[in-house]
């Protein structure tokens, strides 16, 4: 055997959200940890998705918020010429920023960097290949895999990077397109599009489900579509694409199923991600992978070997960093026999569409799919001052309760500060405070946080509807 040879209590592969979050939980539980990662830390979504998108999604916001707020005065000089990178123009500050954060909390914790690529050699055991070909061996009791997802490219779509792009390579553009075909309609989906059509580009969104994000709240959804076309945005469901090509002067073409075809300067395909498992040889681990091919874990991230753990986009949706960042810490709480903490499964999703969207806890649907009938409360943002004032009307926050009207069941907003107003739904529901809270306590004015005392005074009304006779 070449190379060195060492033994760890813990050996995290993969330095995302996931992996970076299991590795200090267990640092801080005392343990020898060590995490390789073969880039950066903070992985592929911070480095290539999270932050450049979110930062792009900044300065897209900016220009919609004027346009909005002026009656469409202002913001039109962006256009086919602008040089994407000039919309991005913190972004350097922010990935330094963000890379000196996480390289400090590591070393303040302990945890031993590694760069290199990992495979399996036996389920406690791993290879290392650093970047100059230096060969380690490491041993671990516990070992964690977050090493991430790539964009799922069909074999059928020829992606070139350059006319048909993906999710990773749609924001080494150099220049804003004219106009852009996005198939799939997921969160990320969804997240470009709306991004460059505030930019001012002509986007159609084409998937062949009915309509977009289908594990959200259907009336949240609906409003998000009409947002979308109301900006000049186009949705096509219930539609598949048969043939995407580019014809060799410039445009992409997209022959569909149903429809004239479609022509665009650049066409992003984003249908979905796949998890980052080739050349890691989880058959000497005993890993077991979905037919979807991600690593297959129970309700802990355990995997068919029990002291192996999974977590992040590896283990496929939500794929979100929240997410994956929580599954991280609480991974390495319950291999490590720790108190895993209330709200476990209370967890936030937010998506940086524009409008945000956010949710938490189950849906009208799924309530009465449990066999309830749910009493729904709704604050739209027209009726709130801060709304008014930020020229938000069109956005909405709508409260799910049980059949008493009483405890909280779930929380859906859409609309400026979406992703920032669920975390009180999602306390309350941890706290399991009756919705009658939002009622008895003070909000500051003019707040969004007032909707939830508006959502919840529509609540309440319902109820006293039921107990007054007719």
């Amino acid at each position: 055997m070449n190379g060195v040879s060492e033994h760890c209590d813990v050996l995290v592969i993969g330095g995302g959200p996931a992996g970076q979050k299991a590795a200090v939980q267990a640092a801080k539980a005392g343990r020898r940890v060590v995490l390789v990662e073969r880039g950066d830390v903070g992985g592929e979504c911070v480095y290539r998705g999270t932050i450049p998108s979110k930062t792009l999604r900044a300065s897209a916001m900016c220009l919609a918020d004027l346009r909005r707020r002026t009656g469409g005065l202002v913001g039109s000089e962006i256009g086919p010429d602008t040089k994407v990178r000039t919309l991005m123009g913190r972004l350097a500050q922010v990935l330094s920023g963000h890379r000196k954060y996480l390289g400090d909390q590591l070393r303040r914790n302990g945890v031993e960097v590694v760069r290199g690529r990992c495979r399996f050699e036996s389920d406690h055991g791993v290879q290392i290949t650093a970047p100059d070909g230096t060969l380690h061996h490491y041993t671990a009791e516990l070992i964690f895999v977050a090493t991430g997802s790539r964009p799922r490219n069909p074999p059928e779509i020829p992606v070139d990077h350059e006319h048909i792009l993906d999710s990773d390579s749609i924001l080494s553009l150099i220049y804003l397109p004219e106009s852009l075909v996005v198939v799939g309609a997921g969160v990320i989906a969804c997240e470009f599009a709306t991004i460059f059509q505030s930019l001012g580009v002509q986007v159609t969104i084409m998937d062949r489900y009915p309509s977009p994000l289908g594990f959200l709240d259907p009336e949240i959804v609906a409003r998000f579509v009409t947002t979308f076309e109301e900006m000049g945005g186009r949705f096509l469901g219930e539609t598949k694409a048969n043939r995407i090509f580019h014809d060799g002067l410039g445009s992409v073409i997209v022959e569909r199923d149903q429809g004239p075809p479609l022509k665009a300067d650049k066409l992003l395909i984003a249908q979905g991600r796949t998890a980052t498992v080739a050349g890691m040889n989880c058959e000497a681990a005993g890993l077991q992978l979905t037919d979807r091919g991600f690593i297959a874990v129970d309700e802990n991230c355990q995997t068919s070997a029990s002291h192996i753990y999974a977590m992040g986009d590896v283990i496929g949706p939500p794929a979100l960093a929240t997410v994956s960042m929580e599954q991280g810490r609480r991974a390495a709480r319950h291999a490590l026999g720790l108190d895993l903490g209330e709200g476990r499964d209370i967890l936030p999703v937010g998506i940086y569409t524009i409008p945000e969207i956010a949710s938490v806890g189950q849906t009208e649907t799924q309530v009465r799919e449990s066999g309830q009938e749910p009493v729904v409360g709704r604050a739209r943002f027209e009726e709130i001052a801060r709304g008014q004032i930020n020229a938000d009307e069109d956005g909405m926050l709508k409260l799910v309760c049980d059949e008493s009207g009483r405890r909280i069941l779930g929380a859906h907003a859409i609309g400026g500060s979406a992703c920032e107003l669920i975390h009180l739904a999602q306390l309350a529901m941890i706290g399991e405070l009756e919705v009658d809270a939002f009622i008895d306590n003070v909000f500051n004015f003019p707040t969004m946080a007032e909707s939830y005392r508006t959502a919840a005074l529509d609540i309440v009304a319902q109820r006293a509807s039921v107990l007054t006779p007719a």
